[in-house]
């Protein structure tokens, strides 16, 4: 029969792995690992389960974010708490202001961190100082050239996320430069990129 000690330390590690799950115990960082958070630390070391994105661009910065290969992606400074949440393994989809499409979808590789060298800028007159200074690395799984950008207000008007808003505003739903969708949302959109990237 298991002793009462032995029974005291199942309960102990399975009590610690659920702290660790939850961010509760800080783990060792890695040598020359700068650690924003242990929120941060936790996405990753990949310990949170993936969540998916949709990153609202305009199209100059969705420009300035394939200059850079689509190997970095920043958030305005507003943003910091959504930053945290995202890890490696996240998904971004790519919704384009103007021309209200979707233009990709990427994997985050990194946990957030913070960098103010000038790469995106607001076109609002009373944000002109935004530099989106959270910021986290990507690589790109569907990207289409602009001219194959996937209109928008199909796929929209399916979206559990944007069936928040009537159907006739749509677009807003699209407000704001980060937003937390469901995994089905964003097979919606990959698949309907997927779809163009493979007929072209």
């Amino acid at each position: 029969p298991a002793s009462p000690r032995g029974d005291k330390l199942k309960r102990g590690c399975a009590a610690s792995r659920t702290s660790i799950r939850h961010g509760r115990i800080p783990l060792r960082p890695q040598p020359g690992q700068r650690i924003e958070t242990i929120g941060a630390y936790m996405a990753d070391v990949g310990a949170n389960e993936p969540s998916y994105w949709i990153i609202v661009s305009s199209i100059d910065n969705w420009r300035r974010t394939a200059e850079h290969g689509l190997t970095v992606q920043g958030m305005k400074s507003r943003h910091r708490k959504k930053a945290e949440r995202m890890g490696r393994g996240d998904k971004i989809a790519y919704y384009v202001t103007g021309v209200k499409a979707f233009a990709g979808v990427a994997t985050i590789t990194s946990a957030f961190y913070e960098d103010h060298a000038p790469i995106w800028t607001s076109s609002k007159k009373k944000n002109a100082g935004e530099d989106y200074p959270f910021r986290v690395r990507i690589e790109p799984d569907v990207i289409l050239d602009e001219s194959d950008f996937v209109p928008a207000e199909g796929i929209a008007r399916r979206m559990i996320y944007a069936s928040k808003w009537p159907a006739a505003n749509w677009t807003l739903a699209f407000q704001g430069n980060v937003h937390s969708i469901p995994a089905e949302d964003y097979e919606l959109i990959r698949e309907a990129l997927t779809h163009v990237a493979a007929a072209t």
